[in-house]
């Protein structure tokens, strides 16, 4: 339902973006997944194209916590990539990886092949559920949190999960969203 109602948006923001620049509408990154399943997670590409090989480059300008990559005024981001990623409609496309199967709306964030190799013993309990758009460690403020504060966020969503849980985690979200604070 989701899909229907935010398709036209959804097409605005394509044409925006190869207004914008040259390159892809969509960014696919490597995520693992449920049961250490890797799948391409979708985004609505807000850098410039190849932005990935430009990372080691600026790896000293990372100011995220332990184990994470994030540069607030990152200079990879294009102008139109700003909005997206200010409203979070750069996430939109993950409603598809949803339809598919391989996300939920709520659970542990997918992370990426490097992040997830850091994860370790009992902490990788947090691959038994399906990833989520959202989750608890996106309404604490994921660049904030480290990696390993993160494994033991989802520990504790996986040990308490309930549907009023995740409802909770979905409202959090969207007035986070609205309000343009953390996520």
């Amino acid at each position: 339902m989701a899909v229907l109602v935010l398709a036209p948006v959804m097409v605005i923001v394509a044409v925006l973006i190869k207004l914008d620049t040259r390159g892809p509408i969509f960014f696919q990154q490597t995520r693992v997944g449920r049961g250490g399943t890797r799948f391409g997670m979708l985004k609505f590409r807000s850098m410039v194209d190849g932005a990935d090989a430009l990372k080691d480059r600026l790896a000293s300008q990372n100011e995220a916590a332990s184990g994470l990559f994030k540069i607030a005024a990152d200079p990879r981001v294009t102008r139109i990539g700003r909005s997206l990623r200010r409203t979070k409609i750069d996430e939109l496309p993950q409603l598809f990886n949803v339809l598919g199967g391989q996300m939920s709306l709520v659970g542990p964030r997918p992370l990426i092949v490097e992040e997830d190799e850091q994860i370790m013993g009992t902490d990788r309990r947090r691959l038994h559920l399906t990833p989520g758009m959202t989750g608890p460690w996106q309404i604490l403020g994921s660049s904030e949190v480290p990696i390993n504060e993160m494994a033991k966020l989802d520990y504790l969503y996986i040990a308490n999960w309930s549907v009023w849980e995740d409802v909770r985690i979905l409202g959090q979200t969207i007035f986070l969203v609205a309000h343009r604070r953390g996520v």
